[in-house]
């Protein structure tokens, strides 16, 4: 059976890693990503600008060099019109969607301590409505939005097989120095969970993977020091598997990493 996926945020990092195994497996993939210009942190290395600041190109280029099949497409998921673009460019270049990772993030560091770095010597900002929507705005309303997509069309079309995946951080204890982040991350979860419980009889299962520090271009010398760092691949190789026939059985759950 051939299977469609979008993957949302996928010029870089976890995005990019998951969208190449997942056209490893077979999958015909629909990359999102959205080229912006973080703003300056001396903490940082500059990898992660330069991705951030790129498209997606080298990215599809890879998986069809390894007889893949992508396409991407320029989405800005602060619109909220934006899921259904997404999913019609998908159907138009591949066919109907039955995969769906919700990995983009509208990632800004806030806090609500008066503190203008962290323990690694990243930039903080205060807790603004700037930073609360940046960051709801992606993780948690897009994420929210393109599930509702993809199970407006699948029950439409009476599909009986499906996978959504997100990517998560923080969850219900907190994440200091990155509140809004984890705040919008939860609500993700609790999406996500929800969809397991209402999809299930249609055929799709819905979980989430919160992976542990994961080099995706911002890990600098003292973040290194401190933590086992991942690579995108080991955590993409996750999300792939729970989007195979073999995790059928596996849904509801949020699955921590190392």
């Amino acid at each position: 059976m051939q299977h469609t996926a979008i993957v949302t945020g996928a010029n870089q990092g976890i995005g990019a890693a998951t969208a190449r195994a997942l056209a490893a497996q077979g999958v015909a993939v629909l990359i999102t990503f959205l080229r912006f210009a973080p703003a300056p942190d001396p903490s940082t290395p500059a990898r992660y600008f330069a991705d951030r600041e790129s498209g997606a190109d080298h990215v599809v280029a890879a998986i069809r060099e390894a007889g893949g099949r992508a396409h991407a497409v320029e989405a800005d998921l602060t619109d909220p019109t934006a899921p259904a673009r997404v999913f019609d460019t998908a159907e138009r270049v591949f066919g109907p969607v039955d995969v769906l990772v919700n990995n983009a993030s509208g990632w800004v560091q806030d806090t609500f301590l008066v503190a203008e770095s962290d323990q690694f010597g990243r930039v903080l900002k205060a807790v603004t409505p700037q930073t609360f929507d940046a960051q709801f705005a992606v993780d948690a309303r897009a994420g929210a939005l393109l599930i509702a997509e993809f199970a407006r069309r699948h029950l439409a079309r009476g599909g009986n097989w499906g996978r959504i995946v997100g990517l998560t951080s923080g969850g219900p204890g907190g994440f200091p120095s990155e509140v809004s982040y984890g705040a919008a991350k939860a609500a993700l979860d609790n999406y996500a969970m929800s969809a397991a419980a209402e999809l299930w009889e249609h055929g799709v299962t819905s979980n989430v993977v919160k992976p542990g520090v994961t080099d995706t271009g911002w890990v600098n010398d003292a973040v290194r020091a401190a933590h086992h760092v991942s690579q995108p691949a080991e955590v993409a190789g996750v999300v792939a598997w729970l989007c195979s026939d073999a995790a059928g059985l596996v849904t509801r759950n949020i699955i921590a990493l190392r």
